[in-house]
């Protein structure tokens, strides 16, 4: 990536060049002056770093007020970083829809799309409406495809490290798919694919209700719930990618599937119907009596499930997510069971980001990869080891 950095190959080179351009960012629109003092380099340092930068694109000189150039004769030279050098997108891919948010290298949302799905899609049709949706983003945001530096995809299903899903019964024809493969046909840029769960629980850390916490749990509520988890800052993704699999606790001695805990008749909800899922806790709402033992059923399997990655875990904080209609509801017996058999407690918040977390999560996959080459970071929360 010596292309970033004005082409120098020079370790020490690249070093004050990540060092100037991250206090560039962070800075707005600051002086020589105020960049030697905020990167401690000298002033010559820091001149010939800003010109190599200004050829890589990543800065731009601030043109002064016209105004405060009358008043104050030739004012110091100031500059920014350009935020539009290069763009970031984050993709979801869900049962029922498909979501992106588009980004300048600044993290800061310029574009937004998304489009329905039916829950049986095929693994081609699903893609396919993957790509009518990165589509209409770039093209309502005026930005080319060739300007991406980076896609995130948050998917359900357990991810390796190349993209691939190694298990993935949310989704038909999702097990064994080579998504990050098949999502790099249609980008000439790094496309960084995680499971959904962890990419919310990035997002609620990045911009929702974990901003101040760096040991959470996020729970991404469902039929077959899933969480994500950073412990001490990082993104805990397991051995193999499988962390947070809670959905599966109920094979440990549990006969009774999570479609049956919740159906008010004889027959399972299908597991991939969430409407379904929101009528339950609707009914329930308006006093119906089946409808409220089924919830008080879910409720309590989620909050056993929950407890166990507690125990394990010991977070400073659960978040729930997933399907809006009804998770309110979850937090009180969530918080209660919590007490009871956890020896410290954590805390417990609704998601702030709702539907858009997965998307917001998998923008700061992206946004994580380009940031480890242009300011050289290491250790990002969502670098794998």
């Amino acid at each position: 990536m010596s292309g970033l950095t004005g082409g120098d190959p020079s370790l020490l080179r690249r070093i004050n060049s990540a060092v100037v351009l991250h206090a560039l960012r962070d800075a707005g629109s600051p002086t020589l002056t105020d960049l030697t003092r905020l990167t401690a380099l000298s002033r010559p340092t820091v001149e010939g770093v800003i010109e190599g930068l200004i050829g890589a694109g990543l800065v731009a000189e601030s043109i002064p007020e016209e105004g405060v150039a009358r008043r104050q004769g030739r004012p110091a030279r100031r500059f920014r970083f350009r935020a539009e050098a290069g763009y970031l997108m984050g993709v979801e891919i869900g049962s029922h829809r498909v979501a992106a948010l588009l980004s300048g290298l600044d993290g800061r949302i310029i574009g937004a799309g998304s489009r329905d799905v039916s829950e049986t899609a095929c693994e081609d049709e699903r893609l396919e409406r993957v790509r009518l949706v990165v589509a209409d983003a770039l093209r309502r945001a005026g930005v080319a495809r060739s300007s991406l530096r980076a896609v995130g995809v948050g998917s359900p299903g357990i991810v390796e490290a190349d993209g691939t899903v190694r298990l993935g019964t949310a989704l038909p024809g999702w097990t064994g798919l080579a998504l990050g493969e098949r999502l790099r046909r249609s980008f000439r840029c790094p496309v960084l694919v995680e499971n959904d769960a962890n990419a919310a629980a990035v997002a609620e850390h990045w911009k929702g209700a974990a901003r101040d916490s760096d040991d959470i749990v996020f729970v991404l509520a469902g039929l077959s719930p899933g969480a994500g988890s950073l412990i001490g800052g990082r993104l805990h993704r397991g051995f193999g990618g499988a962390a947070g699999e809670i959905g599966a606790l109920h094979l440990l001695g549990r006969e009774v599937t999570p479609e049956k805990l919740l159906s008010t008749t004889d027959e399972p909800l299908h597991p991939l119907d969430e409407q379904a899922v929101a009528d339950v806790f609707a009914l329930a709402n308006q006093g119906d009596v089946r409808a409220k033992e089924a919830v008080e059923r879910f409720i309590q399997r989620l909050v056993h499930d929950v407890a166990a990655l507690v125990l394990a875990l010991d977070p400073e904080l659960v978040v729930v997510g997933g399907w809006a209609a009804g998770l309110d509801g979850v937090l009180d017996p969530l918080r209660d069971e919590l007490s009871r058999y956890c020896l410290r407690p954590p805390r417990v918040a609704l998601s702030l980001l709702g539907e858009a977390a997965v998307a917001t999560g998998a923008l700061r996959l992206a946004l994580d990869h380009v940031e480890e080459q242009l300011f050289a970071v290491e250790g990002t929360v969502t670098a794998r080891r």
